[in-house]
């Protein structure tokens, strides 16, 4: 098999003026295309099939391949898994339900703290990397992973992605340029709350 480029499930433009048209456009089409075509490369070299990207970067110290290629496979195909979660969590004009105002509240003590402490953490964090919001013990935890790291990689408990920030720089600068809380303060005005409801609730 050979991974393709998703197709977003809105225009480049509808994220604005949070995130800007050309950023997501060079992010989707570039950026993204280029992982793909880094992963199908090594895959097709040691004819690796058949497997789901959540399935391959879940097992790639299983394969069978050089300690160099797996690197290039870790970035390279963790940059897919990441960047498809991501595009599926934007969309504008909605608003979390009392389903994750009351999970928040339990965890965060409320929905501003929960984005407060997301903030902090998500500026303070240093290099390229993301942010996540994942489910796991059926509990919500705000986590980083550096590069393209996935938080599927090598987890010896299940964990559920619920949200996710791209930190770095190649999402944001066109637009934010060193303003870098302006770009994470935007964000809570694009994320598609009920695909994070969905997540949140599958079991």
């Amino acid at each position: 098999m050979t991974y393709k480029l998703p197709d977003l499930l809105y225009k480049y433009s509808d994220l604005e003026p949070f995130f800007d048209t050309k950023t997501m456009e060079i992010h989707h089409q570039k950026h993204h295309q280029n992982y793909i075509n880094n992963t199908n490369s090594i895959l097709e070299k040691n004819n690796i099939k058949d497997m789901k990207i959540n399935t391959l970067i879940s097992s790639l110290n299983k394969l069978s391949i050089s300690k160099s290629q797996k690197i290039i496979l870790r970035n390279n195909a963790g940059g897919h898994a990441n960047h498809s979660f991501f595009w599926k969590i934007l969309k504008k004009n909605t608003q979390p339900n009392n389903i994750i105002l009351n999970i928040l509240k339990k965890e965060f003590n409320s929905l501003e703290n929960f984005k407060k402490i997301f903030e902090n953490i998500a500026l303070n964090f240093f290099g390229s990397g993301w942010i996540w919001v994942v489910k796991k013990d059926n509990l919500l935890k705000i986590i980083t992973t550096v590069n393209q790291d996935n938080p599927l990689m090598n987890n010896k408990t299940i964990v559920c992605p619920i949200i996710a920030l791209d930190l770095w720089e190649h999402s944001y600068y066109l637009k934010y340029q060193n303003q870098k809380n302006l770009y994470i303060k935007a964000f809570w005005n694009i994320i598609n709350w009920d695909k994070v409801t969905q997540l949140l609730l599958n079991k």
